[in-house]
């Protein structure tokens, strides 16, 4: 028997690795055939399609890993993720040689940089750590990440006067790094959880929590006759339509909401009956939380297609002004961006459930990843530190002030104190294990709404970032 699964072993992931590859070539042979027409072929865009095309092939081999623990895939996924690095550097090479200036500019261009960075310590923490599942956690950020980037205003635009200084790129490239060891210590966290037997339901409530609270925020654009509002568009100037300084002008999809408030409810359910088995004490109600979250894929992957098929190039009407104005995916890059997350956090679940055992083996031992953990925090950390002390000085240059409360600068200051209050409690009281934990995967949550929800739900100096 155990010869008969090693014989079937290399054969299977023989044929996944063949497939990635297969999926690969033809996926670039269609692209290249779409663009040769043009005589363009080496352009900024191309460069990224094949970077998503490479981290995309690079995340299915990683999960094929935690499936089936097959040694071959990690090989061919540390290649597809080297082939969209290089891919990755070629768009960025292109945007600097463009714009005249680093890729820092503006939120598609630091996201372009961040998603570089991620890709970059992926493998310095798979090479160097041994940390070979990792992958699992940061392709699909990457992904997400270069999705976004195919939304966002991607043209060349002149600088803003307080963006033309050299601290524009002492104070961004800092930015980037930090952000990025963010994330890698988010997902070495998340590695050490499960290598710390933590108990799977609990892995469920947090992914239902996290699934909850993306469509919580998707709903505050809830209307209350069942519509959704989102972002009108204007297609001319490629550009979001305001009504005026500052004020977007929303348009109505109707009965999107009611469908977002459904997939709310069944979200929330394996979360509900996690605290019933809890509180009862009966482990049956696990068994239907898990069956929840089969549902919940389901229900999640039918608002994702609902939501690309009505705003992707629709016209709605808007209760603040009349007629009936378009709207496209480009318009809530951000809504988009939460509904795939959401699936992929729950795919990620029900791989930690299925295959756990075979993630334990190939990961290191708990006290490894907790110190590599704190090793990424401490590059982390400094490098906010600099990042904020360079910000302050670029800000007294360009607006007389070295702080003026606004909120980008108010998020990064609580991003500092989460990580100063890691290392504080780790150095002086000994903290170690989930605790430690714990707070990165905090610490990772206020980056993010620092580099993404700020800038779109809290306006301010740096609109422009």
């Amino acid at each position: 028997m155990a010869r008969a699964r090693a014989a079937q072993q290399p054969a299977s992931g023989a044929t996944l690795i063949v497939l990635v590859g297969l999926s690969i070539a033809f996926l670039l042979f269609m692209a290249f055939l779409n663009v040769v027409k043009s005589g363009n072929v080496l352009t900024e865009a191309n460069f990224l399609y094949a970077a998503l095309i490479f981290y995309c092939g690079a995340g299915a081999l990683y999960l094929g890993f935690g499936v089936t623990a097959t040694d071959s895939y990690i090989k061919f996924a540390s290649l597809a993720t080297w082939a969209g690095l290089i891919a990755n550097t070629a768009a960025v090479a292109h945007r600097w040689y463009e714009a005249g200036h680093p890729p820092f500019a503006s939120l598609y261009e630091m996201l372009l940089s961040f998603v570089w960075t991620l890709a970059a310590l992926t493998l310095i923490a798979e090479k160097r750590y041994g940390v070979r599942v990792i992958g699992t956690v940061t392709m699909p950020v990457a992904i997400v990440g270069v999705v976004l980037m195919q939304l966002l205003r991607s043209e060349v635009r002149p600088l803003v006067p307080a963006l033309q200084s050299t601290w524009l790129h002492v104070h961004v490239t800092l930015a980037m790094l930090a952000y990025a060891a963010c994330a890698l210590s988010f997902a070495l966290a998340m590695m050490f959880l499960i290598q710390d037997k933590m108990k799977t339901e609990t892995f469920l409530a947090a992914t239902s929590v996290f699934t909850v609270a993306i469509y919580a925020a998707i709903l505050t654009r809830f209307e209350r006759w069942g519509g959704l509002n989102v972002v009108a568009w204007d297609p001319e100037n490629k550009q979001e339509v305001f009504i005026s300084r500052g004020v977007r002008l929303f348009v109505t999809i109707p009965d999107l909401g009611w469908l977002m408030l459904l997939v709310l409810c069944v979200v929330a359910a394996p979360v509900v009956l996690y605290l019933i088995a809890r509180v009862k004490k009966n482990e049956g109600f696990l068994a239907l939380a898990n069956q929840a979250v089969f549902i919940s894929i389901v229900l999640q992957a039918l608002a994702l297609v609902f939501f690309l098929l009505r705003a992707r190039d629709g016209r709605y009407s808007s209760l603040d002004a009349e007629g009936l104005y378009p709207t496209t995916l480009a318009a809530s890059p951000f809504i988009l961006s939460a509904l795939v997350g959401g699936v992929f956090a729950n795919l990620l679940y029900l791989l930690l459930l299925w295959r756990r055992p075979d993630l334990e083996q190939h990961l290191p031992d708990a006290g490894a990843l907790d110190r590599i953990t704190y090793k990424t925090i401490c590059i982390a950390f400094p490098l906010l530190t600099l990042m904020i002390a360079a910000g302050a000085y670029w800000a007294n240059r360009a607006w007389g002030s070295y702080w003026n409360w606004d909120p980008k600068e108010t998020w990064a200051a609580i991003t500092w104190l989460v990580y100063a209050g890691y290392l504080h409690m780790r150095i002086t009281r000994g903290w170690r294990g989930r605790r430690a934990a714990y707070f990165a995967i905090l610490g990772f949550a206020v980056v993010m709404f620092t580099f993404f929800g700020v800038t779109y739900l809290l306006p301010g100096l740096h609109a422009y970032a």
